[in-house]
């Protein structure tokens, strides 16, 4: 399993206790697929850039496809360009590879077959080892979950610097991201204000 898998199996789990935003979610999906393309020595950090390995398959498709997305030409792209242009509706393409092997199931309606939209994990080891990983704090995996809203901040900066490198990159875009949505909630609210003056 990968942490992005891992990540995501918590989240849609409720193992945290919280729900996240999909888009908090998926910038931290993003980053764990850097640090797992990292522990494949699939790329390298060099300051705040990726600059990707010899290519190679992962045996995870998700990660397989993250690798293939890396741009392979200098300067290279930084660590939060590629949180923003990889994390783009990526927490639903986990939703889907969850789906896809087994991992979870999407739940019915009571009268309807159709999908209603929410997505339900089945018992299973690769579950197991996720919650694990969760409940035992482990410092990678913790550290994404507080970026995205799941838990709180763990004590302590972390030492390695490619790990440290990822996360800022992912606090600096899940901070512009909220801002962005409160900026946009001020303007729609002003727009409302202004059609009900009318």
């Amino acid at each position: 399993m990968t942490t992005a898998r891992d990540l995501a199996i918590v989240a849609l789990g409720g193992a945290s206790g919280r729900t996240v935003e999909q888009g908090e979610l998926s910038l931290a999906l993003a980053g764990a697929e850097v640090l797992d393309l990292v522990a494949a020595r699939a790329v390298t950090v060099e300051g705040d850039r990726l600059v990707p390995g010899a290519p190679s398959l992962t045996g995870d498709g998700l990660l397989d496809e993250a690798a293939s997305a890396l741009v392979r030409e200098e300067p290279y792209e930084s660590a939060e360009d590629w949180l923003w242009r990889r994390g783009r509706g990526l927490s639903t393409a986990y939703t889907d590879e969850l789906e896809r092997v087994g991992l979870a199931v999407a739940r019915r309606g009571r009268r309807s077959p159709l999908p209603t939209g929410r997505t339900q994990l089945v018992d299973s080891a690769a579950r197991r080892t996720a919650e694990e990983r969760w409940e035992a704090a482990e410092p990678v995996l913790a550290a994404l979950g507080a970026a995205a809203g799941l838990r709180d901040e763990p004590a302590g900066e972390p030492t390695d610097e490619t790990l440290l490198t990822v996360l800022v990159a992912v606090g600096t875009a899940v901070q512009e991201l909220q801002a962005v949505r409160q900026r946009r909630a001020v303007e729609n609210a002003a727009f409302d204000n202004i059609w009900r003056g009318l």
